[in-house]
């Protein structure tokens, strides 16, 4: 087993990519590493003509994923639009580790990512001593992803100043980037494209200018549909950390999934799940993404605080840090569920009493 914390996906299901280039006759796009109902198959899983089990990277619509891939064989860039947490990130990743062989051409947003890691930057020290040459020049990967005619991704994209977001605008229409100091440009090889992504919490931070939007075809993620859709998500990226991580820790029992997925999407839709009682509803998301970090948290408590196995007390902290974001407001709405809907779920007494003792 590899030391890596976390491997990028190419090498994580390396076997996987490997036996689907195998086993693929479809039409390839220049540059791509499988064709596009190959790339569709790795991120929705499925049995290949030989038997061998592709595992499901994305659980959802089958034609979400057949628009998001069709757009990256076009000239139009993918932006990957949804609440917190519906795996725009771990989509992106398995895109370009399925188009391009390589995830890693990527730059993260934030309020500080400049024009400079976008397009280009300078080695200075080099710079000073021979003045503008291609040797001072350092490469974004960006850049990188042009020359190579692979994907770059772009996370969080509306976390970036809006006049930063523009520099793309020549690269996404023109499919260049210009270097005026050294009079030249860098021409995107074939296979180049963009994968963005943003989240709607963020919406009016930077909004994307019209002529960027016009650059993107726009893919929205929702939430898991269905509490078994939610469930099967989580199982699987739970048993994928336990694996990594080398937890002394049984199996999370598959209740205690259902337990953490329930309340989230109790929380989250302001209703029970029989549809019979109203709740309010926390300031935070609640997506899957936050209910697999409890149970992340829980199984490692139960691991090496407990005997192993996961119960109401190793979850019972992780539930109230991801639902009391507002020490006042959530609060509040956490305590009226605890007592209204909870407690009176006769199977649900050990996750009351563990909740009401953290309180």
């Amino acid at each position: 087993m590899s030391d890596t914390l976390r491997q990028h996906a190419e090498a994580l299901y390396a076997t996987e990519l490997e036996e689907l280039k195998k086993q693929d006759s479809g039409k390839r796009p220049h540059n791509w590493l499988l064709s596009p109902q190959a790339v569709v198959t790795y991120l929705i899983g499925g049995k290949l003509k030989n038997g061998f089990e592709v595992s499901p990277k994305y659980i959802g619509s089958k034609r979400l994923m057949e628009i998001a891939v069709a757009t990256l064989a076009t000239d139009r860039a993918l932006l990957l639009y949804g609440l917190p947490g519906t795996a725009k990130s771990w989509v992106s990743e398995h895109l370009a580790a399925a188009v391009s062989g390589d995830s890693t051409r990527i730059v993260q947003g934030t309020a500080g990512t400049s024009e400079e890691s976008i397009r280009y930057g300078w080695n200075y020290a080099r710079l000073l001593a021979e003045g503008p040459s291609r040797q001072a020049l350092v490469e974004t990967p960006v850049m990188r992803a042009m020359q190579e005619g692979k994907i770059a991704r772009i996370e969080e994209l509306t976390r970036i100043g809006a006049d930063v977001q523009d520099t793309l605008i020549t690269i996404l229409s023109e499919k260049t980037l210009p270097i005026p100091e050294l009079n030249t440009e860098v021409q995107a090889a074939k296979g180049f494209n963009v994968i963005a992504t943003a989240n709607n919490r963020d919406k009016g931070v930077n909004e994307l200018s019209s002529a960027l939007k016009r650059r993107f075809n726009t893919v929205i993620l929702p939430v898991p549909g269905t509490m078994e859709e939610e469930i099967d998500i989580v199982k699987r990226r739970v048993e994928s950390f336990e694996k990594v991580m080398e937890l002394p820790a049984e199996k999370p029992a598959l209740e205690e999934i259902r337990r953490i997925v329930t309340i989230f999407r109790e929380l989250r839709n302001g209703v029970t799940e029989d549809g019979k009682t109203k709740i309010k509803s926390p300031g935070g998301t609640l997506s899957t993404a936050e209910a697999i970090s409890v149970v992340n948290s829980g199984l490692t408590l139960a691991a090496y605080f407990g005997d192993g196995r996961l119960t109401a007390a190793d979850l019972a902290a992780g539930i109230i840090g991801a639902v009391v974001k507002d020490p006042v407001q959530d609060k509040l709405v956490w305590q009226e569920y605890l007592e209204t809907v909870v407690k009176t779920r006769d199977e649900w007494k050990d996750v009351y009493r563990a909740c009401r003792d953290l309180q």
